[in-house]
């Protein structure tokens, strides 16, 4: 799992998520505090070589937590995140700071 960063427009920042092909699954979602941890708002989607990405512009010098919804029921890190925290279900969180 990678997240890439290019700055965009003054203030924000363009950051794809992926998660690998190996990945199986029918959906993947990406649910954070971004979007209010809606479970349907934010699909990934499969690329050419069979990636599972998105991305979003957020807002730069903020920290987001996040994680990723698969086929609806399976949760999951990024490990590749900044960091991790605990969440209310006795799991963690991955951070992106920005």
């Amino acid at each position: 799992m990678t997240i890439k960063r290019a700055d965009t427009q003054a203030g924000r920042v363009s950051v794809t998520f992926q998660l690998p092909a190996s990945i199986w699954a029918e959906s993947v979602f990406l649910v954070g505090d971004f979007n209010d941890w809606n479970r349907r708002s934010h699909p990934l989607v499969r690329s050419r070589d069979e990636v599972w990405q998105i991305t979003l512009e957020l807002e730069q010098g903020k920290s987001y937590q996040f994680r990723y919804l698969i086929n609806g029921t399976d949760w999951q890190n990024d490990w590749n995140a900044d960091r991790y925290v605990p969440n209310a279900f006795g799991g963690e969180n991955s951070v992106l700071d920005l």
